[in-house]
């Protein structure tokens, strides 16, 4: 294991404490515990939106906590959930009086962290709150029937969806009609990842998979989860080909629909590498008629140093649009 840290023991608590350092303007801790991250530009009377998850995701949750977006993060250990504790203190603080919003990804241990903690600030402080789920990796299951809940993983386009629902909370909708938004967010958008490499864990110290340097997997989760395909490495345009195929196929899209564009890379491709694919990305959408409103491209949801990259394609229309557009001011992203 090759890595700039001092021990892997300590990897959490002095990454938090660089980024406490670094962004000091702007966001605080919770009682001293350093993973337990709100915003110091509380709004009174606008609804707290809150999330949380595992560490080794940078900038994905605790880059989103500042004004336009997320009020609060809680984080565990890389890879896992954090306390319902830790949850339930995150939630106290980020209430404004309008309730508490819980944005978070469609995984077992962080559903096993935030409806207990919402039970209990229910009963015992009496704040409202309300839950939206990330689950937008069309590779990781097929679509649910209607009424019934996805099983797909929340992966890279959860951006979408605390950036739809911070919009509509700083603008002062009712916790029902933020929910309603973070939901319409949600539903509308879709994802795949494709990995060239593995990740390590620091406190594992050993890479969490093998993959030759000559393959890639189609279709891998931000924790290594496994995809849809192994095989040898392809050009550029074959993988966005192949994942468009997937992605645009699911909604499905039609011609004339505008989306936004989320080209995210994993933690170790090179932006030139990104903006390659976001070419090809706009040639394919181009050709089936598909206007693209906004792109983002850069690194919004990492997994650790994990070599790939992932596309995730919201659908709009003209109220997620104006969402889209409202301007935001957080550590890791900022949008006038």
């Amino acid at each position: 294991m090759k890595k700039i840290i001092n021990s892997p023991d300590n990897y959490i608590k002095e990454m938090l404490e660089g980024i406490y350092i670094a962004h000091a303007d702007d966001l605080t801790c919770v009682d001293g515990d350093l993973q337990v991250l709100v915003t110091k530009h509380k709004k009174e009377g606008k609804v707290g939106i809150v999330t949380g998850g595992g560490s080794g995701h940078l900038p994905l949750f605790l880059g989103y906590v500042g004004k336009g977006m997320i009020d609060g993060c809680a984080v565990g250990d890389v890879f896992q959930s954090p306390s319902v504790d830790q949850a339930v203190a995150l939630t106290r603080e980020a209430d404004s009086g309008a309730g508490v919003l819980y944005i978070y990804g469609n995984y077992n241990g962080d559903i096993f962290t935030f409806r207990p903690a919402a039970d209990e600030v229910e009963m015992e402080d009496d704040i409202e709150t309300a839950e939206v789920l990330g689950a937008d990796d069309v590779a990781s299951a097929g679509p649910s029937a209607p009424g019934e809940k996805s099983t797909r993983r929340g992966v890279a386009g959860i951006f979408f969806v605390y950036k739809c629902a911070g919009a509509a909370a700083d603008k002062m909708l009712s916790l029902e009609e933020v929910k309603r938004v973070a939901e319409k967010a949600s539903n509308n958008v879709r994802t795949m990842g494709v990995a060239l490499t593995p990740c390590t864990v620091p406190r594992v110290g050993k890479p969490s998979f093998e993959i030759d340097d000559d393959e890639m997997e189609i279709g891998m989760g931000i924790h290594g989860e496994p995809g849809i395909r192994r095989g040898k490495l392809e050009p550029a345009d074959q993988i966005v080909d192949e994942m468009l195929e997937k992605i645009v196929g699911d909604l499905p899209y039609e011609n004339g629909d505008e989306v936004a564009v989320l080209v995210n890379g994993l933690g170790a491709t090179p932006l030139d590498e990104q903006y390659i694919v976001t070419r090809r990305i706009h040639q394919v959408l181009e050709e089936k008629g598909i206007k693209v409103y906004k792109y983002y491209v850069g690194e919004y949801a990492t997994a650790i140093e994990m070599a790939g990259f992932s596309i995730s394609l919201l659908k709009l229309d003209d109220e997620l649009k104006e969402y889209i557009d409202h301007p935001v001011d957080t550590p890791f992203f900022k949008q006038v």
